[in-house]
């Protein structure tokens, strides 16, 4: 459940004017998002900060592996892991995120992710502006048998928000 609210309000206990466009998003809350072995909730998908930004927070089973290497053109990327170790290959660098690690992949730079270990992991995304919240959505609806996407549909999905596969490092 998303509520306005202040600070004030909070610690008053008192009804105060609400601040337009404040969002809580308490831990039961938010859209959830079910794509194969990934489960999404989306925390902030732009409708709050005129799209300037999106949050998400996965939950990757083990052994997931992520979306093919891909850079986007019209959004940055942040991922900052609660717990957990994914593997994050950047380009031809492949980095061990281990949680408390923050990985910043902004347009333009190919990248991936994946959960090679026993154990699941958890990750905060964030996107700005909020564009690829949508291209979740839209996954999500052709993954209703819960396998993943047909390889060229998830790439032409991708497609539609300015994202393409990379080959160069493949």
């Amino acid at each position: 459940m998303t509520c306005e609210s202040t600070s004030a309000e909070a610690m008053s206990g008192e009804p105060q004017a609400a601040h337009p466009g404040v969002s809580v998003v308490g831990p039961d809350d938010g859209e959830v998002i079910l794509m194969a072995t990934t489960r999404m909730r989306v925390l902030e998908d732009g409708s709050h900060t005129e799209h300037r930004l999106g949050v998400t927070e996965s939950i990757l089973a083990p052994h997931t592996s992520g979306p093919p290497q891909h850079r986007h053109a019209l959004h940055d990327e942040g991922f900052y892991i609660v717990s957990g170790t994914l593997v994050f290959t950047i380009g031809d660098s492949r980095h061990d995120a281990a949680a408390g690690t923050l990985v910043v992949v902004p347009r333009g730079a190919p990248h991936t992710f994946a959960n090679e270990t026993d154990q699941p992991a958890i990750l905060l995304s964030m996107f700005t502006p909020d564009l690829y919240v949508q291209y979740f959505r839209d996954l999500q609806a052709m993954t209703a048998d819960g396998g993943p996407p047909a390889p060229r549909a998830g790439l032409e999905t991708m497609s539609r928000y300015a994202t393409e596969a990379t080959t160069d490092f493949a």
